[in-house]
């Protein structure tokens, strides 16, 4: 029998109030249509991704249970939550059949004892294992929600019931199975608390405490102590021997799928370490490792990456990661109200996430590089899957969810773009909100108002941190005072049918510039040169000409291949004698670059910087 964690003082802060606890309820926004380039890829990804898949393939490795090593009982639950998300929004009978047949599927490979997985007998809590019984809990709960199946809640309850015979005080340690210094398993904090919320059973409860507490045993990750500490995500263990091993402790993917539940513990107990741990820990990867497309990793891994996006990385911007990092994100923003958390959820969702959506939508890619090409990912598991092609959709579900968030009388409008949402406010105040705008494309967003009847409330305005103060903000034609970066602007007052707010951001392109090497971002959007506009070498030294930080581009009519094109001003090559006058060079969109997946096609984000000593102060030895 293990001895019993003894948690230094300074873990344990007494509880606060607990805060309201996710029970599935009826959200507040009834109907919401996203339309422009965003909302068709949503479209499209359900389409084509979603809907094209293979549920009874999904299925069928836990008809054998036969596995020793590998993942296959993932694909399953991702792929479901992501189809019950787009289900949410768009209401599609035909997809919730699809939904139905594989929830119902999957329950009738449950086993006597309650085991739902992949695993022979004799590999059980090795590997992979756990992991995947998180991911059928995780599964099971969302067909719950969405259709009070109580079968599928009783099945999620016996698979966490069977493992609690199998792990837990004074049987084996949960951070002791499968690989990354226990990560992936004990993960499952978060299916194990949404039983509790669902359930009330203290056992569910019990067992959550349990597995933080093992966190900070000698085995775990210390995933409390060492965000306190101050520890990077990426130098939380040594470089490891063998990368996909267990002492490999930066695994970016897990890492930030236990923070995940920590907060749902969080909600539960109002202990206020759990929120101040993983507000910590992503104040973390915002300095490190967040990229300028707004994802991160290497081979899945943290890595510095931050620091070192110029350089040519193999392997990054994982799918999965991107998700999770968008997931953290939106969670956090709707415990806080930060809306710098959604700053970043649009920098993911424009960029990183767009990006990995193949042109036709068959495919999400699972590696999107800074530079060079995209491709499919391999095929995992002796499956016609991989992790991203099942995860992303779960990604472009959210987006939806992520756009206008309630909060008591407050509508927060988080992201800006073509759509309209039917919103019901407390004391049944019906509301309906229509943006008309082609943001990014421009910078105005007309927001209409629309009450059911005059009504008293507050309609909260996100201020990108990007947008100078130049941004302006009018209601009805009227200037609305206190427009602060990287914040939000609430607006109250008696709304009535036929309001009208307007809001114009700055989107002038900004130069980004580390490393010896230049980047163009405008507003919320990534640029990227692509050789198919056979402009010259894209990986030629250049210089991007600006004026106090800031790009003049000029928009051009789009090719077939892209959303957005411009032409910037480049001074190319490193013979800068008599021919060094700045020349018009294409740049679209970074989702667009690339997105044919042809490897004769290259693109490219950051441009290295020629180098002018003339212009460079000498740097003492």
């Amino acid at each position: 029998m293990r001895a019993k964690l003894v948690i230094p003082s300074f873990l344990l802060c007494m509880a606060v109030m607990p805060v309201l606890s996710q029970i599935p309820v009826n959200s507040p926004v009834t109907h919401i249509k996203i339309f422009g380039y965003v909302g068709g890829r949503i479209d499209d990804c359900i389409e084509h991704r979603v809907k094209a898949q293979d549920v009874d393939h999904l299925v069928e490795p836990f008809r054998h249970r036969e596995e020793k090593s590998r993942w296959q009982s993932e694909f399953w639950g991702k792929w479901i939550q992501g189809a019950i998300a787009s289900y949410r929004y768009n209401k599609d009978p035909e997809l919730y059949q699809i939904i139905k047949n594989a929830a119902e599927a999957l329950m009738k490979t449950q086993t006597p004892d309650g085991y739902i997985g992949n695993y022979a007998p004799d590999a059980q809590l090795k590997q992979w294992d756990v992991w995947g019984r998180k991911y059928t809990i995780l599964g099971l709960v969302a067909w719950y929600d969405l259709s009070g199946d109580k079968n599928a809640l009783t099945s999620a309850c016996r698979v966490a019931d069977h493992l609690m015979t199998q792990v837990g005080p004074g049987k084996v340690n949960i951070v002791s199975t499968g690989n990354y210094v226990g990560m992936p398993s004990s993960s499952i904090l978060e299916p194990v608390m949404y039983l509790y919320n669902r359930t009330k059973e203290d056992r569910y409860l019990d067992y959550a405490k349990y597995i933080v507490e093992q966190w900070e045993t000698p085995e775990g990750p210390q995933l409390i102590s060492k965000a306190i500490a101050g520890v990077p995500v990426a130098n939380r263990f040594p470089h490891p021997k063998t990368w996909f091993s267990r002492e490999n402790g930066q695994k970016a993917y897990e890492m930030m799928s236990c923070y995940e539940g920590l907060l749902e513990l969080y909600k539960v107990t109002g202990n206020p370490l759990y929120l101040s741990v993983v507000e910590k820990t992503v104040g973390h990867i915002i300095q490190e490792e967040i990229n300028v497309a707004g994802s991160g990793s290497a081979f899945e891994c943290w890595y510095s990456g931050r620091a070192r996006q110029t350089i040519p990385t193999y392997h990054t911007m994982e799918t999965c990661v991107t998700f999770t990092w968008m997931q953290l994100c939106n969670r956090l923003l709707e415990m806080t109200g930060n809306s710098l958390y959604a700053d970043y959820m649009e920098s993911a969702i424009y960029n990183a996430l767009m990006a990995s959506l193949k042109a036709d939508a068959s495919q999400i890619a699972k590696y999107s590089p800074l530079e060079g090409c995209r491709h499919e990912g391999e095929e995992q598991c002796g499956m016609h899957i991989n992790c991203c092609n099942a995860n992303g959709p779960r990604a472009f579900a959210m987006i939806p969810q992520f756009a206008y968030q309630v909060k008591d009388d407050c509508i927060r409008v988080n992201f800006y773009g073509q759509s309209e949402a039917d919103i019901t406010l407390p004391g049944k105040k019906a509301v309906r909100l229509k943006q008309v705008t082609d943001y990014p494309v421009t910078d105005e967003i007309t927001l209409e108002v629309a009450p059911a009847k005059e009504s008293l409330f507050t309609i909260a305005l996100r201020i990108p941190a990007w947008s100078s103060l130049a941004t302006t903000v009018q209601v009805n034609g009227e200037s609305v005072e206190g427009v602060l970066q990287g914040a939000y602007l609430p607006v109250t007052r008696k709304w009535k049918a036929g309001d009208r707010i307007t809001v114009r951001l700055d989107l002038r392109a900004r130069l980004v510039e580390m490393n010896q090497a230049q980047a163009i971002v405008r507003g919320p959007l990534v640029l990227a040169r692509d050789s198919r506009f056979n402009d010259g070498f894209i990986d030629e030294t250049a210089v991007v000409v600006s004026k106090d930080g800031y790009v003049e581009l000029t928009p051009v009519e789009a090719p077939e291949f892209a959303w957005m094109t411009f032409t910037a001003p480049l001074i190319l090559g490193t013979d800068l004698e008599g021919s060094s006058a700045a020349r018009p060079v294409h740049f679209c969109d970074f989702a667009s670059a690339g997105n044919t997946w042809d490897k004769s096609q290259r693109y490219r984000v950051w441009l290295p910087r020629t180098l002018n000593v003339m212009h460079a102060p000498y740097k003492p030895y």
